[in-house]
């Protein structure tokens, strides 16, 4: 700490403790860490100014906090516009908490400007490849050395694909799945090489079911057709003729948008597209695979508390692969925050921006309780955006995880490298708020509640998930998911009030509802549903689950779906509106009328409106009110206002609202405007 810093300390905790005012420091691109942070720009004399790094912010923080805490009233780090290239993760600690909720730490953009916490390295020196129009190089004297080795490329802010075959679509598996303690499986003729071998680093990519594998290439009988990759598959990874491709082999580079990284010369080669020119485009790769890092102190039991984070941009984060390789068991679960959170309690990240990275964006870990993440934008992701708890539960109190806002951010476009990531994923943790976000254009689920199979307690319990907008999922990439997805026993859990609808699963399981194993005491309402590949909803197997006053529509190869028989209740499924033109009403296990079903209203567009075309999986209606069923239930139009352009709410003559029904506002759903969140 130098003389000029400690003096402007000194002067602004005079001023604060005069005019109980936060201490303001200042981070610029042209600023100097060896400078006060005092100044927002420059000084004349070029003699003091900004500090340059978060890093040099934190400790000014730090020393102004010590020096005498109760007479600054909050801390404010300012960071004005510019791209910050981060040498390491910023670390934050049980040292840089806010005084207190009315005296916080705050880290955010300075007065409207836009600054970037990069991962990444600029990459410079780009030359044309003589020969070959379009193709341009770069060398990296760091990689050739081993000091670096990156996985992603940005050009001009856009994501790069790293060479690819086939360039669109897959290769097929030719039978069964992957497996052995070295995954092997059989492929057609002329799709893998034996050179691959040698190169060490070329991966295959494996959708298998819900989940994927990735994993270099070891060994090729061409002769048999057979490879052997790096590692085991996991137990779960089952899938005949599964699709796949090869990334990062030097053969694969060949068309305009990719990129190849030669380990051993440190050439990164780049084939420009339409209207690129390296020696002017901006062209980062990523470095670091971790931005940020908040952590408190377990052994001392000391959180970090009372930090936000508010207006930033958080960009290239890389990802990076064991040498065995990489195999998903389920919501890519191996895969950690690029913001990682540990011990963080009552702090925020608000109106931030998380692109062009390579896991989850955000993770609230271990001992995170009553934290906030909200109007935040989140896109480009090779992971998911929210990730909350931990797969295994703690019995201490400060290690527990609980309590979480999340609210009003946009998460889209994800699940880049590891395609089962999921939007917002909750593992063991309870009693969260999940509401008013937007969630799109995914290969797996939106928002996943739970890590416990079966009919164990867990914390997972009271999360309310609602008014969230959940669209474009599956995206035809993986199988066997939901917009919203259950696990295990959660009492006073709630779905209510959202808009879900284009869920497209490959082969199996694109469903909107999703309870699946050991799913109980959920109550999932005012759910509007519609145009989901196998289903509006499906329980897999669980006890006592309430479906009242939801609307599924046109779901296409059925519209709602049991699996399994138990000797409990399954679910009470009541004042619910059931609309189709396609598949059946029910589909899957219905035998053993252990499940609740009355006050609903059927119809199906193709059939007619008396109900003796319904088929209540193998009974017509009478037959089925035999069984005890749907006993004051309808068949009949709803009289929906404009059904064919996705309008739900019901005319004023509906027989839906003399059976009960409640009108559902969908116009409250997803992103709200900063003055109108809570």
């Amino acid at each position: 700490m130098n003389r000029a810093m400690l003096l402007v300390i000194s002067l602004g905790l005079g001023l604060s403790a005069a005019k109980a005012a936060p201490l303001d420091v200042y981070v610029a691109v042209d600023g100097k860490d060896n400078w006060s942070g005092g100044l927002a720009s420059p000084s004349p004399d070029g003699k003091d100014g900004p500090v340059a790094t978060l890093e040099a912010a934190l400790a000014v923080a730090r020393q102004a906090r010590q020096g005498s805490a109760a007479a600054v009233d909050g801390i404010r780090i300012r960071v004005r516009g510019g791209t910050y290239f981060l040498a390491r993760p910023v670390r934050i600690g049980p040292a840089d908490s806010g005084a207190g909720a009315t005296a916080p730490l705050t880290i955010e953009a300075y007065n409207g400007e836009k600054p970037i916490i990069s991962g990444g390295r600029r990459i410079t020196g780009w030359r044309k490849v003589e020969g070959k129009p379009g193709l341009w190089q770069a060398e990296i004297p760091e990689v050739r050395s081993g000091q670096w080795y990156f996985r992603q490329l940005f050009v001009n802010g856009e994501r790069k694909q790293r060479a690819r075959t086939p360039n669109q679509g897959f290769y097929r598996i030719a039978g069964a799945s992957p497996s052995g303690e070295r995954a092997r499986f059989a492929f057609k003729e002329g799709d893998i090489k034996k050179a691959w071998v040698e190169a060490g680093d070329v991966e295959v990519v494996a959708l298998l079911a819900w989940a994927d594998l990735r994993m270099p290439i070891r060994a090729v009988d061409e002769a048999a057709r057979v490879v052997t990759l790096s590692g085991a598959p996991q137990p779960s990874n089952k899938e005949d003729n599964a699709r796949y491709y090869i990334e990062n082999a030097a053969e694969a580079f060949d068309m305009p948008g990719e990129w190849y990284l030669d380990r051993k010369t440190g050439a990164v080669s780049y084939w420009a597209e339409r209207g690129e020119t390296m020696d002017s485009a901006d062209a980062i790769a990523s470095a670091l695979t971790e931005l940020v890092r908040m952590e408190g102190n377990f052994d001392a039991g000391k959180p970090v508390h009372h930090v936000t984070l508010r207006g930033l941009t958080f960009c290239h984060a890389d990802w990076s692969l064991e040498r065995d390789g990489y195999a998903d068991t389920q919501a890519a679960v191996a895969i950690r925050g690029d913001l990682f959170a540990a011990g963080v309690v009552d702090c925020g990240i608000e109106d931030c921006a998380f692109a062009h990275l390579g896991g989850y964006a955000i993770e609230l870990g271990k001992g995170c309780q009553r934290d906030r993440v909200v109007g935040n934008t989140m896109f480009d992701l090779g992971g998911g955006g929210v990730r909350i708890g931990e797969t295994q539960a703690s019995q201490a109190p400060f290690e527990q995880n609980h309590g979480h806002t999340i609210t009003d951010n946009e998460i889209h476009h994800g699940g880049l490298v590891y395609p089962a990531a999921g939007g917002i994923f909750i593992l063991q943790s309870g009693d969260n708020r999940v509401a008013y976000n937007h969630i799109h254009h995914l290969y797996y689920t939106a928002v996943s509640a739970g890590w416990t199979w079966g009919y164990q307690e867990s914390p997972c319990h009271g999360n309310v998930i609602e008014f969230n907008h959940l669209h474009d999922l599956g995206q035809d990439r993986l199988a066997d998911m939901g917009a919203v997805y259950t696990l295990g026993i959660q009492p006073g859990t709630v779905v209510r009030n959202n808009l879900i609808h284009d869920v497209n699963a490959w082969n199996y399981g694109g469903w909107g509802l999703y309870t699946d194993e050991g799913s109980t005491g959920i109550i999932l309402e005012n759910n509007v549903v519609y145009r989901c590949n196998h289903a509006g909803f499906h329980q897999h197997y669980g006890r006592e689950n309430i479906f009242r006053n939801n609307v599924f529509a046109f779901n296409r190869e059925n519209q709602l779906m049991r699996s399994r028989e138990e000797g409990h209740t399954s679910f009470l499924f009541t004042n619910n509106i059931v609309y189709f033109n396609s598949g059946n009403l029910l589909g899957g296990n219905w035998g053993n009328d252990h499940y609740v079903m009355d006050r609903n209203l059927y119809f199906d567009c193709r059939s007619s409106a008396d109900g003796r075309a319904l088929n209540f999986s193998g009974a017509n209606l009478e037959q089925w009110r035999g069984r005890g069923h749907d006993l004051n239930s309808q068949v009949a139009d709803p009289l929906f206002v404009d059904p064919v352009h996705d309008n739900f709410q019901l005319r004023q003559d509906s027989p839906a609202l003399a059976l009960g029904f409640k009108p559902i506002n969908i116009a409250l759903v997803g992103v709200r405007p900063a003055g109108a969140r809570k």
